[in-house]
């Protein structure tokens, strides 16, 4: 192949990836291809609980259907925020207005949801958030970090990059996030001052709040100009709006003795 040919492939290659990236961003915008984006048969339909999970006393957080559902609400109002939609069987934030924060306050959980971003897209799921102290729900909740770890400054720093402990505990030097549009999935377990998170079924952090390991690390963060930061004994599970358009699914929850 002449070098030249070489060079119109690769041009014409690059130019198809950016139109299936275009045609993906506008799909997902309109609410198509989101709840089975990446299902295959035999697979748990989208957003339903197995009968086991019913059992273990897991609770759906969204239905897949048109509305938001009972057990959302804002940060700082009862009712949610205008830039979250229920589109397609996902919750997608497509705009300004704010978090979207759990009606109820739960203290020990597993919490277990799907996401996927636009290309640089940051979001987070904050836990335990007191409404009631501060300005935002991170200067009380700790936050799984959500991000396109390639295109968003913060991917370069394990300390911010997706699936960290933001700002507190590193995320593993390994590849475990999907890129954007494709979903990812979190399993979060908070048990007394137990944490652990699982990232595509890869456990990438585990701590112990409150112990001097984690203490030494909140004295070198940002987090001490809050002193509500990661003390409440429970709180309300937050979705963040970071200003990028993030997609959610299979979002459900358990209380732990």
């Amino acid at each position: 192949m002449s070098l030249r040919r070489s060079k119109w492939s690769i041009v014409l290659f690059t130019a198809m990836m950016v139109l299936v990236m275009a045609v993906s961003a506008q799909a997902y915008r309109e609410g198509q291809e989101c709840a089975y984006r990446g299902w295959m048969p035999g697979m748990p339909e989208p957003n339903t609980l197995t009968e086991a999970e019913k059992a273990a006393g897991w609770i759906l957080l969204y239905d897949g259907g048109d509305e938001l559902g009972p057990y959302w609400r804002g940060f700082r109002s009862t009712t949610p925020p205008a830039g979250w939609k229920a589109m397609g069987g996902c919750i997608v934030r497509i705009s300004g207005g704010g978090d979207l924060m759990t009606v109820f306050p739960i203290e020990n959980f597993e919490l277990k949801l799907e996401w996927a971003v636009e290309p640089g897209g940051n979001s987070g799921i904050i836990w335990r958030v007191n409404p009631n102290i501060g300005g935002a729900p991170y200067e009380t909740g700790p936050e799984m970090q959500i991000l396109d770890d390639v295109r968003h400054a913060d991917g370069s720093n394990p300390l911010t990059s997706a699936g960290s402990d933001y700002g507190m505990y590193a995320r593993p030097d390994n590849r475990v996030v999907y890129p954007p549009y494709e979903f990812n999935r979190v399993h979060i377990i908070v048990n007394g001052a137990h944490v652990t998170y699982y990232l595509n079924d890869i456990k990438v952090v585990e701590y112990e709040l409150w112990s001097d390991d984690w203490y030494e690390r909140l004295s070198q963060s940002k987090f001490t100009a809050w002193p509500g930061y990661g003390m409440q004994k429970e709180g309300h599970i937050v979705l963040q709006d970071h200003g990028d358009i993030v997609w959610f699914r299979n979002i459900k929850i358990r209380q732990l003795p």
